[in-house]
């Protein structure tokens, strides 16, 4: 694990030196990589969201596509169709950019439902069904959506069913003073976000490594009293009196594989309660549904997870 842990610990630095500013954000991220877990990412223009997603395919090798969604993007726009070649005289897929190993779906709040939901088969099964054939996907298959969290004209809220499909929503804040000025250093020295030679990148690992990487978080040992702690955990957040949706039992198993991915990045062979605690907000904060009196109180998701945290009892080690 010692070696495994050090070539993440490369990938992460790597990382943080061309996204500055956003370290945290950049680990929850590879604890979902390393969970086979998909990820929203929400924050306002300009703060590195799609950067940070094509730097990080391109240290690890991965094929990269990038979708710009909008409101008359249909679902074969993504998934793909089979269109008739007169030389062959039969019919051949043309892929959709779904088939890659990481999907960037820039504003995915930007197209309706009917597309939005062309997704869900791909996030859930890690396969595509396009006229009745079953197409698999690649065995890395990852959904990164980034979503302004500032827009609301013209935008469609993605339902429950589908949000459950994320593991993670990461909210994408603004930077540091210091990383700011980091940022103003490296303009000042010609480096350009946009103007970035991704192909100038030294792969730090492969796409070989990461799945090598999933298998070994499956390894992780897990104690029944933290089994117990986190059941306890997701039960609470059904019993507490501002909420009017709770944790699924999908989000308990996502809950545990996020845990065990915390754990593989600090280098332990085992999870502790701060591993469970570490990746509850941003694995429930768009799972749980507040009672709209609480909404009208100012109650907060963020608050109301951290009061679930407070009265669940942390197990001994």
């Amino acid at each position: 694990m010692t070696s495994s842990n050090s070539l993440l610990n490369s990938l992460r630095t790597a990382i943080t030196k061309v996204v500055i500013g956003q370290t945290d954000i950049v680990d929850q991220l590879l604890i979902a990589l390393l969970s086979n877990g998909h990820v929203i990412l929400e924050g306002v223009p300009g703060t590195g969201k799609t950067l940070l997603v094509k730097v990080l395919s391109k240290l690890i090798k991965a094929d990269f596509n990038r979708v710009q969604l909008t409101p008359d993007i249909l679902p074969l726009d993504i998934l793909g169709t089979n269109i008739f070649d007169f030389n062959s005289r039969d019919f051949i897929l043309k892929k959709g950019p779904i088939f890659t190993e990481i999907l960037l779906a820039d504003e995915i709040n930007r197209t309706p439902p009917k597309t939005q939901s062309a997704l869900l088969e791909a996030m859930a099964e890690q396969q595509v069904t396009l006229d009745g054939e079953t197409i698999a996907l690649p065995g890395l298959f990852w959904v990164v959506a980034t979503q302004n969290s500032l827009e609301f004209e013209g935008t469609y809220p993605l339902p429950e069913a589908q949000l459950d499909r994320f593991l993670f929503k990461l909210a994408v804040d603004y930077p540091s003073l210091e990383a700011e000025k980091q940022i103003l250093l490296n303009s000042q020295a010609g480096f350009k976000a946009s103007k970035l030679d991704l192909d100038k990148l030294k792969a730090i690992a492969t796409v070989e490594d990461v799945l090598a990487w999933r298998e070994q978080v499956q390894k992780i040992q897990v104690a029944d009293n933290i089994l117990d702690y986190l059941v306890a955990l997701v039960r609470q957040t059904r019993n507490y009196a501002d909420l009017s949706l709770g944790a699924s039992p999908r989000s308990t198993v996502a809950w545990l594989q996020a845990a065990k991915a915390k754990a593989f990045l600090s280098n332990k062979d085992y999870v502790t309660p701060d591993d469970v605690k570490s990746v509850a907000p941003p694995l429930l904060c768009h799972r749980l549904i507040l009672k709209p009196e609480a909404q009208l109180d100012g109650i907060e998701i963020q608050t109301a997870i951290a009061s679930i945290l407070e009265q669940v009892p942390v197990p001994r080690e």
